[in-house]
């Protein structure tokens, strides 16, 4: 089958006016939030999942790879098509389909933006609590997909923790349900296996998630460090008086300057790191540990520290972590950002090794991260218009991910492995590991149609500029 008769069976099934494929219509499908890049040689926009189900047959009665896509907001190259490949992207695929407020679960569809869901329950006094930073556009299938993480997910775990079950279409195009509404179900936990597969086992068009109560009472501190050495020796202090915060996190100096830059988050212009850290639940409860967070914070040498319950001055305090990725480009045009996870105890160290690597290869990095569970998130800033600056940004990236292994930790805490750190999958497993894994995924998907290319090493370098390869394709 040439591409234009698949072309003509896409548009059979989902109708001409929701499949893409000519070249300009691409452009914004050819990337995600990494910086990887190559243009899919069609884009399917399903609006149920009996279209899925035959969009994905088709693919794959015809040898054609397929992708699925969110909102392109991933961080590791998951939603980057391979050559070949089409992406099936879930905008039309975004209801609320039931909110169960009995059972405090939801019912949603791939495409539903995670911020959206949030807003919706918070009406009957309920919440969603995985927050990635792209909460605001990321979609739930691209969570489940990446098991993403977020701020709050120190004390209520990432999305694996809040999804009770899905119905998915595998590499065939056929129909199963994985977990089910209980909070727990016998037998094997596919449904925890299938959240964080990268879109390797299949894709998911319905998804059940637990929801929680909004909590009685929340209080936000900040604190102001001379530098990210005492802020580090807080982040410990907090954690060694027993207390799990909701979030505690924190930015560098260089974040700092980005964010104040753009917008006045009231940070000092010398503070050398700013902690956030955010308590929640009954109000006596917060109101205790509250005075044991700002005693530590004091204790280790903050130079200022504010506090905040109503919600609007609690949002101010959040305005430059929120918003420090974005501030980042009033000091370079591109960044590349890193996603490894060391112990709590190995954060001064690190980050340390982190700025003598931004010294030996001339790249700025700045530091935005989740200092509680020790996600550190180095993010290197350039411009990828001088030659040769992508690839020494990569090689500085890769000598980051070695440091955070030698710490003790691992090469993803949130964003996945992707593209990015496939080919560095062997700094954290053994041969053996990866043909484990690679045996679950064939369970799943054994002729490996769906997202091919990712997450295991193959020495083939992935990015790759526009690059369209299926025979007869018009222009």
């Amino acid at each position: 089958m040439d591409f234009s008769q698949f072309l003509k069976g896409l548009q059979g099934i989902v109708g001409e006016q929701n499949v893409v494929y000519h070249a300009d219509d691409l452009l914004v499908f050819e990337y995600d939030g990494s910086v990887d890049r190559r243009l899919p040689d069609a884009v399917v926009f399903p609006g149920n999942t009996r279209e899925v189900s035959q969009v994905i047959s088709l693919a794959y009665e015809t040898g054609v790879p397929v992708v699925g896509r969110g909102t392109g907001t991933g961080l590791s190259g998951g939603a980057i098509s391979p050559p070949g490949g089409i992406q099936v992207a879930f905008t039309r695929m975004n209801k609320i389909l039931e909110v169960d407020t009995e059972n405090r679960m939801a019912l949603v569809e791939p495409g539903v933006i995670n911020l959206h869901l949030d807003t919706r329950v918070r009406k009957d006094s309920l919440r969603y609590a995985p927050d990635p930073s792209s909460q605001k556009a990321c979609s739930l299938g691209g969570n489940i997909a990446e098991n993403s993480g977020g701020p709050h997910c120190l004390a209520y775990g990432t999305t694996t923790n809040h999804v009770l079950g899905m119905e998915v279409v595998l590499e065939d195009g056929s129909i199963v349900n994985l977990g089910s509404l209980a909070r727990e179900t016998i037998g094997y936990d596919l449904r925890g296996v299938f959240t964080g597969s990268e879109g390797t086992f299949g894709i998911a068009t319905k998804i059940a998630v637990r929801l929680l109560p909004v909590p009685e009472a929340v209080r936000t501190f900040l604190g102001i460090f001379p530098d990210v050495e005492t802020a580090c020796t807080a982040v410990s202090a907090v954690i060694e008086h027993g207390i799990v915060p909701a979030a505690l996190e924190m930015i560098d100096a260089l974040t700092i300057q980005a964010v104040q830059n753009v917008s006045d988050a009231g940070y000092p212009d010398d503070a050398g790191a700013v902690l956030l850290i955010e308590l929640e639940g009954l109000s006596d409860e917060v109101c205790e540990i509250g005075r044991e967070v700002e005693a530590a914070l004091w204790d280790t040498g903050a130079t200022l520290v504010r506090t905040a319950e109503a919600a609007e001055e609690r949002q101010q305090l959040w305005v430059g972590r929120n918003g420090a990725l974005g501030a980042l480009g009033s000091i370079a045009p591109n960044y590349f950002l890193v996603d490894g996870v060391v112990p709590r105890t190995q954060l001064a160290r690190v980050l340390g090794r982190v700025a003598d690597i931004s010294r030996e290869y001339d790249i700025p990095i700045a530091n935005v991260f989740h200092a509680g569970d020790g996600n550190l998130h180095p993010c290197l800033l350039f411009d990828e218009r001088k030659e040769g600056t992508l690839q020494r940004v990569m090689e500085a990236g890769t000598a980051v991910l070695q440091v955070c292994v030698d710490a003790g930790g691992t090469l993803t805490g949130e964003h996945g492995v992707g593209l990015e750190k496939k080919e560095q999958m062997p700094l954290v497993f053994s041969d053996d590991d990866m043909a484990a894994m690679i045996s679950v995924r064939d369970s799943f998907a054994p002729d490996n149609t769906l997202n091919p290319g990712k997450i295991f090493p193959d020495g083939v370098k992935q990015a790759a500029h526009g690059q369209r390869t299926f025979p007869g394709m018009p222009v």
